[in-house]
C-alpha cells in the first residue's frame, strides 16, 4: 500500500486549533503499518469521549467541542481517520474499505489508547464506523451519542441529495479538482471564513492526497449485495438488542441523515424514554455551526 503523509507544514496556524497532534502507528492489510494522528483535552483519567468525524473532514472540526468536554472533566479524545486529518492517506481509493476503517479505527482507540467505558459521539462515517465499533465491542461503551449520521445496509436508497453530493465528489475527483472547504461549507449553515476553509483543505495539497474523499460515498451500502451490507445488518442485530444508552442529537438541517434520527430512536432500546435534541440552526457539520451546543447536550448525556 502506497501512503502519502501531508506536511507537517499545512497545519501551521489553524485558527481555533491549538490541541497539539498525536501519533501512533496501526497495522495495514499489507502487514505493514500506518500512522494514525488524534487530538484530545481533559483529564487524562476522566470518562472518555469518542469523538469521530465523517466526509470529507478531520478532527478539526471538532475543536469547539474539545474545550467544552475538558472543562466538564471528559478525557475528549478526537482522531483522524486513515486518509484524513493529518493521518496517513493510502493513495488509492481500492484501498479503503468500510472494514478495513473499522479495524484502524478499533486498532488506535483500543489497542493504543485503551479506552473503556466510551461515550461515542459520531457524525456523518464517524457514525457509520463508530456504530459497527459499538455492535462489535459492545462492552467497550458506555452510552452513544448519534449525531447526524446512521447505519445503512443498502435495503432502502438513499435520499438523492447524498446521491448528488456523492456524483459531484465522483466528477471532481475524476477532475482532480476536489475542493473540501467547499464542500465542508456546502453542508453548514454558517458561513465559513476564508481560514476555516483553509483548514479543511490544510490535509490535501493536491488531488493525490484526495483518495479517501474520493472513495467514502462509494463504500456507503446503497444496495443489499453490497459488501458491507451483511456486516451491517449483523452490527443492526446486535444494537436492537442492547440497552446502551442511546441519544440522537440530529441538527435541523440535514436532508442528508434527516430520517435516521426517529429510526435510531424507536429501533435502540437504550433511546426509549429519553428526550432527543434537536440542534437549532445547523446544518450537516452540525459541529461547526453548533459544536458548543452539540458538547453541552453530550455533557448532559454523559454525566
Amino acid at each position: 500500500m502506497r501512503c502519502l503523509r501531508t506536511p507537517d507544514e499545512r497545519f501551521d496556524g489553524l485558527p481555533g486549533f491549538p490541541q497539539p497532534p498525536r501519533y501512533a502507528e496501526v497495522p495495514d492489510p499489507d502487514g505493514g503499518m500506518l500512522r494514525m494522528a488524534w487530538v484530545e483535552e481533559g483529564p487524562s483519567d476522566g470518562p472518555p469521549v469518542l469523538l469521530l468525524h465523517g466526509e470529507p473532514s478531520w478532527s478539526y472540526l471538532y475543536r469547539t467541542m474539545l474545550p467544552v468536554l475538558a472543562a466538564a472533566g471528559f478525557r475528549a479524545v478526537a482522531p483522524d481517520l486513515v486518509g484524513f486529518g493529518r493521518s496517513d492517506k493510502p493513495a488509492e481509493p481500492a484501498d479503503h474499505t468500510y472494514a478495513r476503517h473499522v479495524e484502524w479505527v478499533r486498532a488506535l482507540a483500543f489497542d493504543v489508547l485503551g479506552l473503556d467505558g466510551v461515550t461515542l459521539v459520531g457524525q456523518d462515517w464517524g457514525g457509520l464506523i463508530g456504530l459497527r465499533l459499538v455492535a462489535e465491542h459492545p462492552d467497550r461503551f458506555a452510552r452513544v451519542v448519534a449525531a447526524n449520521t446512521g447505519l445503512p445496509t443498502g435495503d432502502t436508497d438513499m435520499p438523492e441529495v447524498w446521491w448528488r453530493f456523492r456524483r459531484a465528489v465522483e466528477k471532481a475527483g475524476a477532475a482532480g479538482a476536489l475542493d473540501v472547504g467547499r464542500l465542508v461549507q456546502s453542508g453548514c449553515r454558517t458561513r465559513l471564513d476564508d481560514a476555516v476553509r483553509a483548514a479543511y483543505d490544510a490535509p490535501f495539497p493536491s488531488a493525490d492526497f484526495a483518495a479517501a474523499v474520493r472513495a467514502l460515498p462509494t463504500l456507503v451500502p446503497t444496495r443489499p449485495d453490497d459488501p458491507a451490507t451483511t456486516p451491517n445488518r449483523a452490527a443492526w442485530a446486535v444494537l436492537e438488542k442492547r440497552d446502551i444508552p442511546f441519544l440522537c442529537a440530529f441538527s435541523d438541517g440535514d436532508p442528508i441523515t434527516a430520517a435516521m434520527a426517529p429510526l435510531l430512536a424507536a429501533t435502540m432500546p437504550g433511546a426509549a424514554g429519553r428526550e432527543h435534541p434537536t440542534i437549532r440552526d445547523a446544518g450537516h457539520f452540525l459541529q461547526e455551526d453548533a459544536g458548543p451546543a452539540l458538547a453541552a447536550v453530550v455533557v448532559e448525556f454523559a454525566s
